[in-house]
């Protein structure tokens, strides 16, 4: 797999590790954007941490001749468990179950946590001069405060609870200075990036989701038999453009984080035009699927479809993200407007309108 990154100077092989705190630091690109180094005690928080939910947003398989991994498909084990609990539950005491849903695609709620509000913190890691923060990957923060502001955000409200406006905002986000192993990351390597921040931040729990995004030509993968990946030059273990996810740390607690790689490829990005240029609305539309997923089923015992119908253990973005394909491996994303800016993302699925929108109720 190709870990093409380009690093900062570096001012003598003397200062090798200087360097690379220099150049984290390089890139404070204001007082909301800090410079995170992650240590050997955030590597080492990984191995007392429990995954507890993680799923993939699929790449476009009809586009690019990817066959998945066997198994790719399968519940995650929270969703499992969630699935078990509730068949006992409705067992023993079908009244307490809940009611059905009317519609084949409509969500169920199996009643877990949701995330009623929230801050974003956006971590970009190795950024340099060839590949700035944010701009490497359009502007994804401004997307965020953008998307909370905005009637789009309002289609979570039907699973939250939750109506008021303004609740999901952006925090401190982080330039993270960590080397690209060979020949690729892991998700162990994200849990110590989040890790560093939420230790940093002091900030956990359901009331922060954090946003890690990888350079281009980098690659990622669930684990390190490398079978489940983001990985474009390798099309036999490409499975994924990104995942969202939630794990314990035995210190820091709860976390929640979203793994965006670089989505200006074949298979993630979507179709030319768009109002912020392909970049930009790639990395958002793929960032609006992992949040709002977050948000809706954030351990994998919230909301998500259980009837079957080729959508069994889809999420809210899931069952609409392959709507408007094309045939270039791009897709043909839903416009509208958010904080008074455009944007084409991908819709989401909404029970009351028992289908996919931008805009709740419709």
């Amino acid at each position: 797999m190709n870990t093409r990154l380009r690093r900062c100077s570096l001012f003598s092989a003397g200062l090798l590790l200087l360097g690379v705190a220099v150049c984290a630091q390089a890139q404070v690109a204001g007082p909301d954007l800090v410079a995170l180094k992650v240590s050997g005690a955030d590597r080492s928080a990984v191995a007392s941490a429990t995954r507890v939910h993680r799923k993939a947003k699929a790449v476009s398989n009809a586009d690019v001749g990817i066959v998945p991994a066997a198994g790719n498909e399968s519940l995650s084990t929270a969703q499992a468990q969630a699935l078990a609990n509730f068949a006992t539950l409705r067992s023993a005491s079908p009244a307490n179950a809940g009611s059905a849903p009317r519609y084949p695609g409509d969500l169920f709620n199996f009643g877990g946590a949701t995330v009623t509000s929230a801050k974003s913190h956006n971590i970009y890691v190795n950024p340099d001069r060839g590949c700035p923060a944010p701009g490497c990957w359009g502007n994804p923060g401004r997307y965020l405060a953008d998307l909370g502001n905005s009637d789009f955000i309002h289609v979570v409200d039907q699973y939250t609870g939750v109506g008021s406006d303004r609740r999901y905002t952006t925090g401190v986000s982080y330039t993270a200075s960590y080397p690209a192993p060979a020949p690729a990351y892991t998700d162990d390597d994200i849990l110590a990036i989040v890790h560093a921040a939420a230790a940093r931040g002091g900030q956990s729990g359901y009331g922060h989701i954090y946003h890690v995004f990888l350079r281009p030509g980098v690659d990622e993968c669930f684990d390190s038999s490398l079978s489940t990946c983001y990985s474009p030059d390798n099309f036999n273990t490409w499975y994924f453009c990104a995942y969202h996810s939630s794990a314990d740390f035995a210190d820091v607690g709860h976390v929640l984080y979203s793994v965006e790689p670089y989505q200006n490829v074949s298979g993630c990005w979507v179709a030319p035009g768009t109002p912020n240029g392909r970049l930009a609305d790639s990395t958002n539309d793929t960032l609006s699927h992992e949040f709002f997923e977050t948000v809706t089923d954030p351990d994998g015992d919230g909301w998500w479809q259980y009837l079957g119908s080729g959508m069994f253990g889809q999420e809210i973005g899931d069952e609409c993200v392959f709507l408007a394909h094309l045939g270039d491996g791009s897709s043909a994303p839903s416009y509208y407007r958010a904080g008074g800016n455009p944007y084409a993302t991908q819709p989401e699925y909404d029970n009351s309108a028992h289908g996919c929108t931008v805009k709740p109720g419709n």
